[in-house]
């Protein structure tokens, strides 16, 4: 706790923070926060009404929470 960030926010219980950026800003929303960590000309840039991932890749949402729920494991505990 209080010990990580990045894309997976800064886990100290404090949600206010949890778009830290690289560069130490916080961002309001989630299109100017997952833009600063997209790496140039590896994807096009998200714009102010970020699509909903689940609705675009059918399937996405079980397989992201499988993956998640490591995170809220015993490793991470």
């Amino acid at each position: 706790s209080g010990q990580v960030r990045g894309l997976c926010g800064t886990f100290n219980g404090d949600q206010r923070d949890d778009f830290t950026t690289p560069e130490g800003d916080v961002e309001p929303g989630v299109a100017a926060f997952a833009n600063a960590f997209r790496a140039a000309g590896a994807c096009p840039a998200l714009g102010p009404g970020a699509p909903d991932p689940c609705r675009g890749f059918p399937g996405s949402r079980e397989r992201a929470e499988a993956a998640c729920a490591v995170l809220m494991g015993p490793a991470f505990q």
